[in-house]
């Protein structure tokens, strides 16, 4: 209990730093809103030609009569844009953090240059290019074991009454668990920890983890509420980052409202 709520003290945490940022929450913002439009425009194209899409795609239907053609291809229609959307939520996160690699990298600098006891900040010393190349990758094998976990966790559901009651609630902690991988990449692979470790760091401290990323997960099921989160995640994520590391952090006044030069 008192890991969980270390974790969602370190979420809070993050939150704290940003608002006495300024500056950096508003840079961090940015790739959030970038994604958001990049999503609504998609989900709003299937809205408007799934239908046709589906239709295209279901020849064999063409014959049938009365009103089941319609009901099935309906049906397709809605399942797609439910698909389409799901999709939305569970990639909302890795693809923010790929287009703003450099804003969230240059956050997490900031965080860890203010809560170390010497005032320095790790450095990967890699190149822009490599580091970016690095986070899609992983992204994508988190991406993969989280949609196995998720279609696991699909035909589960079918099962009477725990489908209904305690699948989605192992849900919700293995978003969360996800959720906390892809944010402390950020921060763990300028330390040079590769996927592996950083799943094994998580799974050593599981409920820190899920302390800090199950009601952040919650939250993100919103993802114009994730938007203004992000920068707060990240900024919270790289204290978690430097607490499973067990780096020294020296304690900061809540009420120091100085920004962090640039």
């Amino acid at each position: 209990m008192r890991d969980l709520g270390a974790g969602f003290g370190h979420l809070l945490k993050g939150q704290r730093w940003v608002g006495r940022h300024g500056r950096q929450y508003g840079f961090g913002l940015l790739p959030g809103l970038i994604t958001l439009v990049l999503y609504a425009v998609a989900l709003v194209a299937l809205a408007l030609w799934g239908a046709d899409l589906v239709a295209w795609s279901t020849p064999f239907a063409d014959d049938w009569s009365g009103p089941w053609r319609g009901l099935f291809r309906g049906f397709l229609t809605a399942v797609l844009f439910a698909l389409g959307l799901l999709g939305a939520v569970l990639t909302f996160t890795a693809v923010t953090l790929l287009v703003g690699q450099p804003f969230y990298e240059n956050l997490s600098e900031k965080v860890d240059a203010d809560v170390s006891p010497d005032g320095t900040a790790p450095e990967s010393g890699l190149p822009f290019w490599r580091e970016l190349w690095i986070s899609a990758r992983d992204s994508l094998r988190i991406l993969l074991r989280a949609g196995l976990w998720g279609l696991l966790l699909f035909v589960l559901g079918f099962l009477p009454v725990v489908g209904q009651t305690a699948v989605p609630v192992v849900g919700f902690f293995v978003t969360g668990f996800f959720l906390t991988e892809e944010l402390t990449a950020v921060a763990l692979q300028r330390r040079g920890v590769d996927l592996r470790g950083r799943l094994a760091l998580l799974r050593s401290r599981k409920t820190l983890v899920w302390g800090f990323g199950t009601p952040l997960g919650l939250a993100f099921l919103v993802p114009f509420v994730a938007v203004f989160l992000m920068p707060g995640a990240v900024a919270g994520a790289t204290l978690l980052a430097r607490d499973l590391l067990g780096e020294d952090t020296a304690e900061q006044d809540e009420h120091d409202t100085e920004p962090v030069s640039p």
